[in-house]
């Protein structure tokens, strides 16, 4: 029964993590570094709690993370793909951005600077379970499908095929009559979609809005990246590992076993871990962060 908890609650916390993932997976892909993950979720998180309670629905939430999201992937896009700025200056402008903006428009809508008020999240009120009542959002059910569908529209798929060839070779794929920059500009914003939708989650899932409710899980989505190759289902896996070793935190908190500030560091340490056993050995695409 304790195992049984442990796994449904490693992969309660891998939702957002394997939604970000994926969307950092589509962009690096297609060229464009994926460092505005933490942006883009902490934009979709808000974007869900404002469409939520003014619609009174989780589904108007997920419409509001996904327009929430979809501004930020443009700023992200006209900066990166029509002027060309170094893509790393950018991820780490559009993090800041929408850490200060989130917080203003907080103030403003909500006059909170701290938190919104209670909205509607997925059912399962009604489950005396929390951990079973999470299976009845059906975010969590798009987080659990959405690498190995990723992995289908990457290599089974011309779609996947030209992102693929604009990730690595974007002159030739030129030659061969694929457009660069409308294919990376698709590439994008499906990769937004699928970052603010891990967002939306943690925001539908706890009901309201924080102020930085993302915590750095973007960063850790990134490393998940990394660590997994750039490949789908390997990816999947690095989320599950976070997720696995957040989760051992969460419960060694709870036994009280341990100092809290050394089970607090677990989740990190073991990312800078994976993270400096497989970067030397790893192969990004060609093309990725290049302006020209």
């Amino acid at each position: 029964m304790i195992l049984l908890a442990f796994l449904l609650q490693t992969i309660r916390i891998a939702v957002p993590y394997l939604l970000a993932a994926a969307g950092g997976v589509m962009s690096e892909r297609v060229g464009i570094i994926a460092l505005g993950l933490e942006g883009l979720m902490l934009s979709g998180a808000f974007g869900a709690a404002l469409g939520s309670y003014y619609g009174n629905s989780p589904w108007a939430g997920l419409l509001g993370a996904l327009v929430a999201g979809g501004i930020i992937t443009s700023l992200l896009a006209v900066s990166t793909i029509r002027f060309r700025a170094n893509q790393v200056v950018v991820g780490v402008a559009i993090n800041l951005i929408v850490a200060a903006s989130t917080r203003y428009f907080l103030r403003l809508v909500f006059d909170s600077s701290s938190n919104s008020p209670r909205v509607p999240g997925f059912g399962g009120e009604g489950v005396g379970n929390a951990m079973f009542a999470s299976f009845l959002n059906p975010v969590v059910w798009i987080g659990l499908a959405v690498l190995p569908a990723l992995a289908w529209l990457l290599y089974r798929t011309p779609f996947g095929l030209r992102a693929r060839a604009v990730g690595e070779k974007p002159e030739a794929a030129a030659t061969l009559g694929v457009a660069v920059n409308p294919m990376r500009l698709k590439g994008l914003y499906l990769a937004g979609a699928l970052a603010s939708l891990g967002g939306a989650y943690l925001a539908l899932d706890q009901h309201q809005f924080t102020d930085g409710m993302t915590a750095g899980r973007g960063f850790i989505a990134l490393a998940a990246v990394i660590f997994g190759r750039w490949e789908p289902v390997r990816v999947g896996a690095a989320c599950l590992l976070f997720a696995a070793a957040e989760t051992l935190q969460i419960q060694l908190q709870g036994a009280q076993l341990v100092p809290s500030q050394f089970v607090e560091m677990i989740p990190y340490l073991l990312t800078i871990v994976a993270l400096a056993g497989v970067v030397g050995r790893s192969v990004a695409p060609a093309a990725l962060g290049k302006t020209d």
